[in-house]
């Protein structure tokens, strides 16, 4: 574990073809995948799995979707390779064009902003049991209220975390100390899988579904395909993908597909045990946030609440300043057409962009009913990166390698495919979440 750790911070600290090491193992690449993948998207899927009709449902379409997953991360490897990049725009724009770059930065840094409003509102919901906690006395009766004040509000917590931890955490222009507690996601999400299975066997009394396997004859092809943003958020690792391939030791392309198959069936496994086992437990009164379903006193849970929120308020800098970057650069590239670029105009637009970033995300936060909301249009954006640029990269590829008629036609065609499933998945996830926020209100 130290070894991967090691692998891992040095990769995060800096760019790949940076890389002054040995190059990262296979089980260091595996290990980096999985931190990547796993999240804050956890605590959705046993909803999602009562969203979706039951159990076989969302496991078939989890199934279904991990083929394109898989094919997602096998394309950028590809790509990489190709192109000679190791950023995910930089391969995007290389192979596809200046313009579908500048749409790849739009969706990139849209998409990190809003992860940034899922955080806070995954904190957000942690705080409210969290206060519940604090605030009612451990053996009061459960129907007791929580007496409201505004210093035990999870909106006025939320507020100081993000001024007095957030802030700081974010301000800075390098932020490489934060690489060292990136690992406490991929702890929590372990931690949450195992609470939530257990917890299923040490109820004395399960919620009682009619047909816990499957609730096909009540659901609709909507409600079916609605599983699929929570999918494309939980295991969304391919942006970093292509930053992991270039930096490993053994870029063979079969070698590639056997890390991200592993990868790719570890997560399927954390995720469909908390799907499973969380929607067993609670059924369809299931909470959008898992945590949110189980009581406010129960210490197991208030381990897991503070695992993730401690997670998130460490990971949600690393977030900002990757988005912050891509904006900040358009604006010092802009300015220097004009005049020289100093270092206190550096300084306060990086100043600016910081406060601007977490004031709106948590003006949002603040506002959003329930992490399904942002969920729905995270997964309509995260299929640009997951179908829809992998999609154009190997359609656009095979307009140029030295291949065989056959084996082209076949990968563009399989290009063509991902790239119109992308397309759809993005149109529907949209149109959910614009109907659900006119219905809200």
């Amino acid at each position: 574990m130290e070894e991967l750790a090691r692998e891992s911070i040095s990769l995060l600290a800096k760019p790949a073809l940076d890389w002054d090491g040995p190059g990262l193992s296979s089980s260091g690449a595996v290990f980096i995948m999985l931190k990547s993948a796993l999240g804050a998207g956890l605590l959705n899927f046993p909803w999602a799995f009562n969203r979706a009709g039951g159990v076989h449902t969302a496991l078939g379409v989890e199934l279904v979707s991990l083929v394109f997953l898989v094919s997602g991360l096998v394309i950028l490897g590809y790509a990489s390779s190709v192109s000679g990049q190791s950023t995910y725009q930089d391969v995007v724009r290389e192979i596809c064009g200046s313009a579908i770059g500048k749409l790849c930065e739009v969706c990139f840094v849209f998409n990190l902003f809003m992860i940034s409003v899922a955080f806070l509102v995954v904190v957000e919901d942690q705080l409210a049991k969290l206060c519940d906690s604090l605030f009612l006395n451990m053996t009061a009766p459960a129907e007791m209220a929580v007496p409201h004040h505004w210093y035990n509000d999870e909106r006025f917590s939320l507020s100081i975390i993000c001024t007095l931890v957030i802030l700081p955490l974010s301000i800075p222009k390098e932020i490489s100390f934060q690489k060292y507690t990136s690992i406490l996601g991929t702890l929590a999400a372990t931690y949450l899988t195992v609470v939530v299975v257990i917890k299923y066997y040490l109820v004395k009394e399960h919620v009682v579904i009619n047909d816990p396997l499957s609730k096909n004859s009540l659901s609709s092809w909507a409600s079916m395909f609605s599983v699929i943003p929570t999918i494309c958020f939980g295991f969304q690792c391919h942006e970093a993908c292509i930053a992991i391939y270039s930096s490993m030791q053994n870029k063979r392309l079969s070698h590639w597909v056997l890390i991200s198959t592993i990868s790719m069936l570890f997560c399927l496994l954390i995720y469909s045990l908390t799907g499973i086992f969380g929607f067993l437990t609670f059924g369809s009164s299931v909470a959008a946030d898992i945590l949110m379903s189980y009581p406010g006193n129960d210490v197991v849970i208030i381990i897991a609440r503070l695992l993730f929120a401690v997670s998130i308020v460490t990971i949600y800098p690393i977030i900002l300043l990757l988005g912050r970057s891509v904006i900040q650069d358009l604006l010092l590239k802009n300015r220097r057409k004009y005049t020289v670029v100093t270092e206190d105009y550096e300084k306060w637009s990086r100043i600016f962009l910081t406060v601007a970033w977490i004031a709106i995300t948590l003006l949002i936060a603040m506002f959003v009913p329930d992490i399904s909301k942002i969920i729905s249009v995270i997964g309509g954006i995260s299929a640009f990166f997951i179908f829809i640029f992998p999609g154009l990269s190997l359609i656009f590829i095979m307009q140029t390698e030295v291949v065989s008629p056959r084996v082209r036609l076949a990968l563009t065609a399989w290009g063509v495919t991902t790239l119109v499933c992308g397309a759809f998945i993005f149109g529907q996830s949209t149109t959910i979440a614009i109907l659900e926020l006119f219905n809200e209100y």
